[in-house]
């Protein structure tokens, strides 16, 4: 199965695993960012991708950054659909309390490749029963 990726800009990263059997792959900033504490920004990554048919990819946070440094992916995950040919952007957010500088070429989050389940939406009367049934938010203790 192959990941078509363009790069949009020269210096753009195109995405890799860094070790073999990791799930995600390294996505990289393709711009200079100062994101304050607190901030939010959309950065861009400078690569369009092609996903194999019946996929959808994950945009999720790398671990490091946030252990380290607070930064993460506010929208985890983040989707992107088979269809889409944009710049693949992140967006991060500083939850820590120093500034934080993205360069060009950082490691800023990881792409997880998977497979994309269409369903058929049916309107029913009524729902199977279940042991858990409607207990939500804390249902199973804290």
């Amino acid at each position: 199965m192959q990941l078509k990726v363009k790069r949009l800009v020269s210096h753009a990263v195109v995405p890799q695993y860094a070790r073999a059997g990791d799930a995600g792959l390294d996505l990289c900033a393709s711009v200079s960012v100062v994101l304050a504490p607190g901030a939010t920004a959309l950065v861009g990554t400078g690569i369009a991708i092609e996903l194999p048919p019946g996929t959808e990819a994950q945009v999720r946070p790398r671990s490091g950054l946030a252990l380290k440094h607070a930064v993460t992916v506010l929208n985890t995950p983040g989707t992107i659909d088979e269809g889409y040919r944009g710049e693949v952007g992140v967006i991060l957010i500083n939850h820590g309390a120093q500034p934080f500088e993205v360069r060009p070429g950082m490691k800023i989050a990881q792409l997880v490749v998977a497979p994309r389940v269409s369903v058929d939406v049916v309107e029913v009367d009524a729902l199977s029963d279940t042991e858990r049934g409607v207990g939500g938010f804390g249902s199973t203790g804290f």
